[in-house]
């Protein structure tokens, strides 16, 4: 039976004081954008505005040229989402034969994207780009979501394989001995067991292309294609001082990964228990 003691009170207080901890910056965003230019320095950064206004929200929005954050925004999405879903499908696929193979490429394979996991990308990014400008990569969403699709599969296919590893060959089996093909025990059977392993690799790798400003600065240098990053990058810039529209730009861009992981947490969490159980 529970019983609430001295120690679960000074518990709850403490969890209480750490909320109040962490939430405190998401506080000073919202109330300092919504301030206008004169409150920003006239007033405490702890007084909230005494007349709200969405002007910095609007200028950020309407923003054009390299500073254009609402087309920004939308190249991220589609690259950010093109990538997932890339890394998804060709991640599991590959994970699954690694897991399922019992042959000594397969164990060479697997150390291979280890490798890949622990050299840094940076080590690449001459010949890289040399490669992918030949191909006309470069200055394209599609050239975006291709870069890094090959960036992030080593690790998209580690998390995969251990996943997999993890799963019984039993129902496998049975499938096949009902006459499914191997491709319909592939996804109509094993990838819906490894939903947690997707959850995670997607909130992974989103969060890894959608918070890069290096690769795209590099790739899309010279275009008219800029990610939210990068258009961010430009729009602060332009900016000496104005505090409240450099926090307005900062929850624009923040709300799309916040709703992509609080619709994925589940599984996210879900994925990360099992990974540390396996």
């Amino acid at each position: 039976m529970f019983r609430y003691t001295k120690l679960t009170l000074v518990r709850e207080i403490l969890l209480w004081v750490a909320a109040l901890v962490f939430l405190a910056p998401f506080y000073f965003l919202i109330i300092i954008a919504l301030k206008p230019d004169a409150e920003v320095f006239s007033t405490s950064p702890l007084a909230p505005p005494s007349a709200p206004t969405f002007d910095n929200f609007v200028n950020v929005l309407t923003a054009t040229g390299n500073s254009n954050v609402l087309m920004g925004l939308l190249n991220s999405v589609l690259i950010t989402a093109g990538s997932i879903l890339c890394l998804v499908i060709l991640g599991a696929l590959t994970g699954y034969v690694i897991a399922r193979s019992t042959t000594r490429w397969g164990k060479a394979a697997f150390s291979l994207f280890l490798i890949a996991i622990v050299l840094p990308t940076q080590l690449g990014t001459v010949p890289l780009y040399i490669g992918a400008r030949s191909l006309g990569l470069t200055g394209s969403v599609w050239g975006m979501i291709i870069l890094y699709t090959g960036m992030m599969l080593p690790l998209s296919i580690f998390l995969y394989s251990n996943f997999f590893r993890g799963i019984g060959t039993e129902y496998e089996e049975a499938a096949t001995i009902d006459g499914a093909s191997r491709t319909q025990v592939f996804f109509r059977i094993v990838f819906p067991l490894v939903g947690p392993a997707t959850g995670t690799v997607a909130i992974f790798v989103g969060l890894i292309v959608w918070n890069d400003f290096f690769t795209s600065l590099i790739f899309l240098g010279g275009s008219t294609v800029q990610t939210l990053p990068v258009a961010m990058y430009y729009y602060i810039g332009s900016l000496v001082s104005q505090w409240n529209q450099i926090f307005a730009i900062v929850i624009v861009s923040m709300i799309p990964i916040l709703a992509f992981y609080l619709f994925a947490q589940k599984r996210f969490i879900q994925g990360f228990a099992g990974g540390l159980k396996g």
